[in-house]
């Protein structure tokens, strides 16, 4: 045999045998998912078996955050490793809510599809030899040229342009009204399924076939976003009957939004007897998490302030779990060390032995291996930067730094502070800026660096502000 096609035999079978050791990576990202929406995150009311069994098995963060408060920013930010800050994409997609009368200031500029050029978590792994599945929400852009199949994703199954699906319920079509005209667009997230079908049901159909009919022996990427627990809140009418059993008193929130969680934990059982089935599970890692807290009017937050769309606790705390292939015996419980999205991205590139990028995460293999206990700086800062309005409660315009247990809060229309010392005021009740005005401006100082360091957009004054509008508004 010569010698040339020795060596290229040998190669093959080094890259094949590092390939099958490489481990299978499920991403399950709940939309609109709050903190404590979880058994496993002390909900008494919210039925998640399923996850609860895959948190005792792994490790849980209890100190993990999104990237925004807000959907599609956090999205990018899971996908590229990067601070939304730093993509110049801030806002959910397309937004379109600020008001020239009403908003002191002007809106900071966002982009409204993931730009081509950043290199995905997707496109690292394609290039690693994994096959790429999306099943789900994508809200990061649109045809023809900003979707899954355009960011290193071969199979695209129900991503588009839009934030929510027309309907949970088969045909799953409806019509959405653009903030800036009140135009109604059609919108299907999912051309299949059949009569009496739900969404959330199909797309797990469609994750199980992948999953059966997949060659063991490539590696594969499964990307499930999931629409649920997003508007519009339409739960099984089985499952609603099941929560409106309970009593007001003891619910947390809406008996629709407590059916929509238990339906997407028993796809996630079922995703995970499918990988059982077919001899995968011991050999795939699972990580679990949420895009931004919990909508105001579907669930309670609480102990946490506010919700989704506000930056307070409520708005951008979320669960994150992580479990099955390489999480090491050493592993602890539970995990209070800050994290946030971004950490994703070199935390999957180290799990699967892919080449490492430089992002703005950092890698937590080393703490889910069961080694490296003090290769996470707890005082490493986290950053926030949202230019933007919305109509959730409690939100307005910030920049936000986390370090340790301290949380300062940058009011981008007045430049008010708030501080909150997160390990004794859960709550944000008792703001310490000016009992602690040096470590204020101190964290402030950091804060502006940062936002110079990633050229964070600023606002403007709007000089068509309107206080009397204002004043009006907040009337009504």
């Amino acid at each position: 045999m010569p010698k040339t096609l020795l060596i290229a035999l040998v190669f093959a079978l080094a890259v094949t045998t590092t390939q099958a050791k490489r481990p299978n990576v499920i991403l399950f990202l709940v939309d609109d998912l709050g903190w404590s929406d979880l058994g496993c995150q002390g909900s008494q009311y919210y039925q998640t078996p399923n996850i609860d069994a895959l948190a005792e098995s792994g490790v849980r963060f209890t100190n993990a955050y999104a990237a925004c408060a807000v959907c599609s920013p956090t999205r990018a930010a899971v996908l590229t490793g990067k601070y939304p800050a730093r993509l110049l994409l801030t806002q959910w997609l397309p937004a379109g809510r600020w008001d020239p009368d009403k908003h002191r200031m002007h809106e900071g500029r966002f982009l409204r599809s993931l730009p081509l050029e950043e290199l995905t978590l997707a496109e690292c792994l394609r290039e690693s030899g994994y096959a790429t599945w999306h099943i789900g929400k994508w809200h990061l852009g649109g045809a023809p040229f900003s979707l899954p199949q355009h960011h290193g994703f071969d199979v695209n199954i129900a991503g588009d342009d839009h934030g929510a699906p027309g309907s949970f319920f088969y045909p799953f079509k409806g019509k959405w009204k653009l903030p800036t005209t009140g135009e109604a667009i059609a919108k299907q997230a999912y051309s299949g399924g059949k009569e009496s079908d739900y969404l959330t049901d199909c797309l797990t159909d469609e994750a199980i076939q992948l999953i059966k009919s997949h060659d063991e022996k490539k590696p594969f990427f499964l990307y499930f976003p999931y629409y649920a627990v997003h508007t519009p809140i339409q739960g099984k009418p089985e499952l609603m009957e099941k929560y409106e059993s309970v009593p007001k008193v003891k619910r947390q929130g809406k008996p629709g939004y407590a059916s929509m969680i238990e339906c997407v934990d028993q796809s996630i059982g079922r995703v995970l007897a499918s990988l059982e089935q077919s001899g995968r599970k011991d050999n795939t890692l699972i990580i679990f998490t949420s895009d931004n807290g919990g909508f105001a009017g579907a669930t309670s937050n609480a102990p946490l302030r506010a919700n989704k769309g506000s930056h307070y606790e409520g708005g951008i705390r979320v669960p994150l779990i992580f479990a099955g292939a390489g999480i090491g015996m050493n592993a602890p419980d539970g995990i209070d060390l800050p994290v946030i999205s971004c950490d994703l991205y070199p935390t999957i590139l180290a799990f699967t032995q892919s080449p490492m990028r430089k992002t703005d995460g950092r890698n937590l293999a080393p703490l889910l291996n069961g080694f490296g206990e003090v290769a996470y700086d707890p005082d490493h800062p986290l950053f926030w930067h949202y230019p933007h309005y919305n109509r959730h409660p409690q939100s307005k315009p910030v920049s936000i730094i986390r370090r340790g247990k301290w949380k300062l809060i940058e009011s981008l229309e007045t430049g008010d502070l708030e501080l909150y010392d997160l390990d004794e005021d859960l709550g944000e009740t008792n703001n310490l800026a000016r009992e602690k005005t040096e470590l204020a401006n101190q964290l402030n100082t950091q804060l502006a660096d940062w936002k110079r360091s990633v050229r964070a957009d600023p606002m403007t004054p709007n000089p068509l502000f309107q206080p009397e509008s204002q004043n009006q508004n907040k009337k009504k």
